[in-house]
């Protein structure tokens, strides 16, 4: 048996992350209702969570909406990353569950703006918070329902040289506009298989993350889609 704890979760996120993923979800409470957020992290410098870590006995992956038994040792919270719990690598993730769109809204956060707003990067839209910010923050993850969401697909770094083509989330939520990338990679694949240009998909869930600060700024995330 696992020396620490097993949290129960609904699974909103396994995002990429270096060589590993970043996975996320609320807590299921044994009454049924969702708990807080909670982020498995390794205990790697750079905590992503690698295919043997996360897997499932028949050594499938989690994937977005499962209910998910994780071996957990205790929590690590991290400046605004404070969902951060160290995973056990010694045991299996079971999965109990799949839960559906009909459920997802009673795990939606409140509908506030996504952090800080005012800052852009170039192709961007309040997709940065400078890292000074970002530091007196308490949260880094939130599930929002968008009626607008539409993705474009381009090559953000052509006019330096970068044929690279990326996803890039645009919708609107609390009254803001926001133009984030993408990191979930079902979405990615999806998208990048398509020509380069806009589309529309209207309704959807967007789990949105905090990544860890980088070169002064912490930048805002799309680390899942879910669609109707």
């Amino acid at each position: 048996m696992p020396t620490g704890t097993v949290k129960r979760i609904v699974c909103l996120a396994t995002s990429r992350k270096l060589s590993g993923r970043c996975i996320a979800g609320k807590e299921l409470l044994e009454d049924g209702r969702p708990g807080q957020w909670i982020r498995p992290v390794s205990a790697r410098e750079t905590e992503e969570v690698s295919e043997y870590e996360r897997q499932y006995e028949d050594g499938s992956d989690p994937r977005v909406l499962d209910v998910v038994d994780v071996p957990l040792l205790n929590a690590l919270p991290k400046n605004y990353q404070q969902e951060n719990w160290l995973l056990d690598p010694n045991y299996y993730w079971e999965r109990v569950r799949k839960i559906g769109w009909n459920e997802l809204g009673q795990y939606a956060d409140p509908v506030t703006p996504l952090w800080n707003n005012g800052h852009n990067t170039f192709t961007g839209l309040n997709d940065q918070v400078p890292e000074t910010t970002a530091l007196t923050l308490r949260y880094s993850l939130r599930l929002v329902r968008v009626s607008d969401l539409a993705l474009a697909v381009f090559p953000p770094g052509q006019t330096f040289g970068n044929s690279k083509r990326r996803v890039q989330g645009r919708f609107h939520h609390g009254g803001d506009e926001y133009w984030l990338w993408v990191t979930a990679p079902d979405s990615e694949r999806k998208y990048l298989q398509m020509p380069d240009g806009d589309y529309s998909i209207g309704d959807a869930f967007l789990t949105v993350s905090l990544g860890e600060p980088y070169r002064g700024n912490s930048y805002k995330l799309i680390a899942a889609i879910i669609e109707p």
